[in-house]
């Protein structure tokens, strides 16, 4: 592995897309002709609504966010991607559909672009690398998660009001003393619940306003529990 290649390994043992793998299978999937390096300045389109997928990409420094515009022009914030390791677009990938959505470089951003032809799923390859099996098997193992993960917004998008929702959402999500930290933006929680970021920040001024908990940045504090679980 060159010096060039150290740091990337790094990250990539820090990744779901590469659990299990040794340090070999890790350099050489780097070395697949289907593996590349981009660098993206601000506000560059990584790819568009409506391109077809033929990779899919770690981040390796930077951010990127995962956009959609509405008919009458109007930017929707969907999700950010800001740590090392995370992986975006595998799922248009697998499943050769269009994008939906695009995605911008928020500041410069370097991402890891695996090509199609590197994996296995859809027969693209007879005499698959270990490291290509490895990865099949891991994004598998992803998929499952990701479907875990939605179970759970549908749960909490299933409630009436936005206060059940955010409700649902912290209870899904707090620890046995009523701590919540949050590991995301309030932007990226507001599309999360589905709502506007003011409208979320005025719920959550109201919540603490009357007692049910206290906020302090991305830290809440279940303040009143028994009043709380009334929301369920």
């Amino acid at each position: 592995m060159s010096d060039k290649e150290a740091p990337v390994a790094s990250i990539l043992r820090c990744s779901n897309l590469t659990t299990g793998m040794d340090d070999a299978e890790i350099a050489e999937l780097l070395a697949s002709s289907q593996v590349r390096r981009h660098v993206f300045s601000a506000g560059e389109i990584v790819f568009h609504d409506g391109d077809q997928p033929h990779s899919l990409y770690i981040l390796l420094r930077g951010e990127v966010h995962i956009l959609k515009d509405t008919f009458s022009g109007r930017r929707i914030f969907i999700s950010e991607v800001n740590e090392p390791g995370d992986m975006f677009g595998e799922v248009y990938e697998v499943l050769k559909r269009p994008y939906d959505i695009y995605v911008e470089a928020a500041k410069e951003t370097e991402l890891l672009e695996i090509g199609s032809r590197f994996f296995t799923i859809g027969g693209q390859s007879e005499h698959p690398s270990r490291s290509a099996l490895l990865v099949e098997r891991n994004l598998m193992r992803i998929f499952a998660r990701k479907a875990y993960f939605m179970h759970g917004r549908i749960k909490v998008l299933a409630s009436g009001s936005l206060r059940e929702k955010i409700v649902r959402f912290l209870f899904q999500n707090m620890d046995a003393a009523g701590h919540v930290e949050l590991a995301v933006s309030r932007e990226y929680l507001a599309a999360y619940l589905a709502v506007t970021r003011p409208s979320l920040s005025r719920e959550l001024s109201a919540m603490q306003k009357d007692g049910l908990l206290k906020v302090a940045g991305k830290n809440l504090q279940i303040l009143d529990l028994n009043r709380f679980e009334e929301y369920l």
